[in-house]
């Protein structure tokens, strides 16, 4: 058997050069991978087998030097985001500490940032670690919807939404959908968001309502709906025909921050709340309302989707129209996207 030859050397019979161990030789003789050597079969037994030269190529580019990031990386993390504490995180996910901690330190060193600041006891999201937590959980949702084999079959379109969904067109959407879309489940879904889980990769799409300021998303304004005070139903207010904004001020207002959309700037810099109470979502808010602890603001809609026997609802004269938007992500998404937005448009029309 013939072996290719050093251009630059002739071997005499007989003698085998000794391949060279220094540190300077190794990088020009690399050690070949064990699918690249030559078959041991067909070796010439007189001849060590000679390196294999790669050439380029362009449908395969070789493996990058760093391991990439793996779905384990991006779970850790999102535990650690959510429970605030890396053993809480460790047992959620069924691990040790040291293995949690390793994981998100190797994530942090991929990504050359520090996503966790660890100079407390309770762990905080840096910045940058809030960044990422939401394109970090919209791509762990992605790949788990991507092996939901049910999904497979009969891909829902999921439409997130705070509160309020579509307000009066609620109904009509859904069932014109069911007639015109059969094979396309229409999925709505309540998250207490302030993008309803757009961003987070657990909806398709969402109906928002307000200016929504989140990275990478895609808006459209379908229609824009009044503002209503929400009152205690025995309360002084309770019987008026309409109320303004300076007749909230002089008690608590109940602000939902993390999926609602009043704040004090509603109010003018002069004649703001003198107090105000968060709470985390609408049955809290409206809870809190009920119970006599303050008042609030909210779009008109909420006033038929969220009816309570503690709570009366009173146009509000003097604040400003809310936008209901129907927003998705910037880029591919799911086939009936369009479609939704097409017949959501239509039944606006028709009032």
């Amino acid at each position: 058997m013939s072996r290719p030859e050093d251009p630059g050397h002739t071997a005499s019979p007989g003698h085998h050069p000794t391949p060279a161990t220094g540190p300077a030789d190794r990088g020009h003789h690399p050690a070949p991978a064990a699918a690249d050597q030559a078959d041991p079969d067909q070796a010439d037994p007189g001849h060590p087998p000679a390196p294999v030269t790669h050439r380029a190529d362009p449908d395969h580019p070789p493996p990058p030097a760093s391991r990439a990031v793996e779905l384990r990386h991006l779970r850790a993390f999102l535990a650690v985001a959510e429970e605030g504490n890396v053993t809480r995180a460790a047992a959620h996910l069924g691990l040790t500490q040291p293995a949690v901690s390793r994981t998100l330190a190797a994530l942090e060193r991929h990504l050359g940032l520090r996503l966790v600041d660890r100079s407390t006891h309770h762990l905080a999201l840096t910045p940058e670690g809030v960044a990422f937590r939401d394109k970090a959980a919209a791509a762990v949702a992605a790949f788990d919807e991507a092996l939901d084999t049910g999904r497979l079959r009969h891909w829902p379109l999921r439409l997130g939404h705070a509160w309020s969904a579509f307000g009066p067109y609620t109904t009509p959407l859904l069932r014109a959908w069911r007639e015109r879309h059969p094979a396309t489940p229409l999925e709505l879904l309540r998250i207490d968001d302030r993008t309803a889980g757009l961003t987070r990769g657990e909806v398709d799409a969402a109906l928002l309502r307000g200016p929504v300021h989140a990275p990478g998303l895609v808006t459209e304004v379908l229609f824009t709906e009044g503002r209503v005070a929400a009152v205690t139903a025995d309360g002084p207010l309770a019987s008026r025909t309409s109320l303004r904004l300076a007749d909230l001020v002089d008690g608590p207002v109940v602000l939902n921050t993390v999926s609602g959309i009043t704040t004090p700037e509603l109010w003018p810099p002069h004649a703001r709340p003198a107090a105000t109470l968060t709470v985390a979502n609408t049955d809290d808010w409206l809870a809190a309302i009920a119970a006599g602890r303050g008042s609030g603001v909210s779009a008109a809609s909420t006033a038929a989707i969220h009816p309570h026997p503690g709570v009366a609802y009173v146009p509000l004269d003097d604040a400003p129209g809310v936008p209901v938007l129907l927003a998705r992500r910037d880029g591919p998404g799911h086939p009936a996207l369009p479609k939704l937005a097409a017949l959501a448009r239509e039944i606006v029309a028709r009032g």
